[in-house]
């Protein structure tokens, strides 16, 4: 019985090192970014692979770039000039834990106006680039923060409060604002009897303040790949001339392919652990 199970144990190692996984290539003319495609986004990481092994990605660029959030593209669909009716959607597969962490790769979607049940485009993606968060920051609801802040200034006790307010605003120092709202939480809370903290869990806490992204994204949009290699790529992307709706003036225009790898070999070249 040990022998067998030895022999079990071995042949659990070894197909976990044979094991293949499709490894995403991206070419640009800014350099080549690599990643993995998540088996728990299975519809997602099939229709992915599918329009890149029939060579539909080539050509697309990446047509809306922002700044310290992201870059976006695979229009596949305009590209090939398909009538709209013809631009299939993919069901969502928003998964716990699947977090807007920088370099994590998404599926666009038209809005919740007209997409209730967040279904994804069929084609188009983005890769995130986002920014480091404060602590106080990230977990303070800056929008229910301004507003009860604007309010309570304007109370008669408040005005050295609306005044200071008033200058850094002609001034255009609105970090400076920021930190003033902040430093008047409390206060607020205590006064209005409100929360203005944020629920977030410590994976979202210690990703957002490390290595950066986009929380407001979290839970709304499905998160189905990663980049493991070009992250220096995508941050010379970001910084491209745009112009109207985001577009980049000098198109960047992308490659992709899929190859399958055996996992060790990509953790091998790309340090990436997968499970993890």
């Amino acid at each position: 019985m040990r022998a067998l199970l030895v022999i079990f144990l071995a042949a659990i190692s070894f197909s976990c090192r044979t094991e293949k996984e499709y490894l995403v290539k991206f070419e640009t003319k800014y350099g080549d970014m690599y990643a993995v495609l998540f088996d728990e986004t299975p519809k997602h990481k099939e229709n992915f692979v599918n329009l890149a092994q029939a060579g539909r990605f080539d050509s697309t660029d990446f047509h809306r770039v922002i700044k310290d959030f992201m870059i976006q593209g695979g229009d596949v669909f305009g590209k090939e000039g398909l009538p709209q009716e013809d631009w299939y959607t993919v069901p969502a597969e928003i998964k716990p834990g699947f977090i807007h962490e920088k370099g994590m790769i998404a599926a666009a979607r038209m809005g919740n106006n007209v997409n209730p049940e967040r279904r994804s485009s069929g084609s188009q993606f983005y890769i995130v680039q986002g920014k480091v968060y404060d602590r106080n920051e990230l977990l303070v609801d800056m929008k229910l923060l301004s507003e009860s802040f604007f309010k309570y200034m304007q109370l008669a006790s408040n005005r050295e409060l609306m005044e200071e307010y008033q200058r850094l605003y002609q001034s255009q120092e609105f970090e400076t604002i920021n930190q003033m709202m902040l430093a008047t939480k409390s206060d607020l809370e205590a006064f209005y009897n409100i929360n203005l903290e944020k629920n977030m869990t410590q994976q979202q806490i210690d990703s957002y303040t490390t290595v950066g992204g986009t929380p407001h994204l979290d839970n709304e949009y499905t998160v189905f790949g990663k980049l493991i290699q070009g992250l220096d790529v995508m941050e010379k992307i970001a910084e491209v001339e745009t112009g109207p709706r985001d577009k980049p003036i000098d198109p960047v225009y992308m490659k992709v392919s899929v190859s399958q790898v055996s996992k060790s070999k990509i953790t091998k070249d790309f340090g990436y652990e997968f499970g993890k």
